[in-house]
């Protein structure tokens, strides 16, 4: 009797497609998170940093931030849970661009901007108290409570 199994060959190449915009579906709430923080004026991000250029290079605000939101509409806010979802999940790396900050540096970038999160991630009085916790189902209502929060 002869067997039909797909071929398992962990030895190739690439295990995942090579460009990192086939690795999740249009409509996944990763790329909505990174369309979100593109729209936003990270002014108040950027003052905490030279401008001068000197200095160890510094993780990308916007990358930091996108990984952080979706962490929260996710439901994973400890640093280290994020730490370790950059390295073993998809979503997350894609919007890590494929890089994995340490713990140290996702907690140390929440300290540090936290008047300017705040700001972004203020509670509406219209939003459902079970969407702005993250613990409603669906991918459209995340997207609606992270919209109405951002806006």
């Amino acid at each position: 009797m002869a067997y039909n199994f797909r071929a398992c060959d962990r030895d190739q190449a690439f295990l995942l497609p090579p460009d990192v915009r086939d690795w999740l579906p249009a409509d996944h709430l990763a790329w909505f998170i990174l369309d979100a923080v593109d729209q936003l004026d990270l002014g108040p991000f950027l003052k905490a940093y030279r401008a001068d250029g000197h200095g160890r290079a510094a993780y990308e605000p916007r990358m930091l931030l996108a990984v952080l939101l979706y962490g929260y509409c996710t439901g994973i806010r400890s640093s280290r849970q994020i730490e370790r979802r950059c390295q073993e999940d998809v979503a997350f790396r894609i919007l890590a661009a494929n890089t994995t900050p340490d713990h140290v540096t996702i907690a140390r970038f929440r300290v540090r901007h936290e008047q300017a999160l705040a700001g972004l991630l203020v509670a509406c009085p219209r939003t459902p108290s079970h969407v702005v916790r993250g613990t409603a189902s669906g991918v459209g209502r995340r997207r609606a409570s992270v919209l109405v929060r951002l806006s």
